[in-house]
């Protein structure tokens, strides 16, 4: 190869893709250059989170960490976004990790989709996680207050423990046995089909009146569903206007001639009240009403003279009391 200005030009042209190529992939990698946005999250410990680890959403990765920075006693990450993440004003950013072993990451959830998106360089609302190294604290302490205990209960506090109900089961043993034995007397009775429970058990009769009773209630049941059945029947040939019930119900026409009845009805009441027509008169002309009660009198007059009189001069007396 020959040392000429374009070798070289060519090795040097190589060499700064080279070094572009790794500045980008430990800076920013390929998302560098994609478009985006920035948003801020707040947490009291990020647990070994650093540059450039990735934001993912539903295991998604969508952006990367651009900056650490302590800010108000917490540490404040800036995430660059890939453009078109859907982070709105309720999503939760959560420092995980995946696995014991793996890498730590942002985890940012979806929120509300009535929520408007977040704002660039707005705040996410965080979530903090246990930490790892106190949750294994935790636990040894756990496992060695396990230990210490296994440890104390040697055969002597064992004893000490179990003294009392030891005591208790030998004071008792007579008693105990009774109940025991009382016991078995009863259940040997339920099996057998004797007393109250043991019939209930076993007694065929009691089975089959309480299946009849069952039987009867589901027919009851059935002819009840019918009646409701029929019953709504009923009530939509009433809303058709089917029937005579339905036709008073539902027919125009009748229901017109029954008002102009009523109408009718009440002017002639009117006029009964008001003296109006024969009717009227008779129940209203004080003078009809003297005349009929004297009309009266001198029958019963009439009547009296009769029980006095003979045949021959009765007709003379009746015209002569009318007249």
């Amino acid at each position: 190869m020959k040392d000429t200005l374009e070798t070289r030009l060519g090795l040097f042209v190589a060499l700064a893709f080279l070094a572009a190529f790794i500045i980008v992939h430990i800076i920013g990698g390929p998302d560098l250059f994609k478009p985006g946005y920035h948003v801020r999250a707040r947490f009291n410990n990020i647990q070994e989170l650093k540059t450039g680890d990735p934001v993912k959403m539903a295991g998604v990765p969508v952006g990367r960490v651009d900056k650490l920075s302590l800010a108000d006693g917490k540490v404040e990450l800036v995430l660059r976004l890939n453009k078109g993440t859907p982070v709105r004003t309720d999503s939760k950013a959560t420092v995980r990790f995946a696995g014991l072993m793996g890498a730590n990451y942002v985890s940012i959830d979806f929120g509300t989709p009535s929520s408007p998106p977040l704002e660039e360089n707005a705040i996410l609302t965080t979530v903090e996680q246990p930490d790892l190294n106190a949750l294994m604290a935790k636990l040894d302490e756990a496992a060695g207050g396990v230990q210490n205990l296994t440890k104390s209960f040697t055969g002597d506090k064992i004893d000490n423990l179990l003294g009392p109900f030891t005591d208790f089961m030998r004071q008792n043993n007579a008693r105990l046995t009774a109940i025991i034995g009382n016991v078995q007397n009863i259940s040997s009775q339920i099996s057998s089909g004797q007393g109250t429970v043991g019939k209930l058990i076993y007694d065929q009769s009691l089975y089959n009146t309480a299946q009849t009773a069952v039987t009867n209630l589901q027919d009851a049941a059935g002819e009840i569903k019918q009646t409701v059945a029929a019953a709504h029947s009923v009530v939509d040939q009433v809303n058709a206007g089917q029937g005579s019930l339905g036709k008073l119900v539902k027919d125009e026409k009748l229901y017109n001639e029954t008002t102009a009845s009523m109408t009718n009805l009440k002017e002639i009441l009117q006029k009964i009240n008001n003296g109006q027509g024969s009717v009227g008169k008779l129940v209203n002309d004080q003078e009809f009403y003297k005349d009929a009660k004297l009309s009266l009198q001198k029958l019963d007059k009439a009547t009296e003279s009769l029980e006095d009189t003979g045949p021959l001069s009765l007709l003379g007396s009746l015209v002569t009391t009318l007249l």
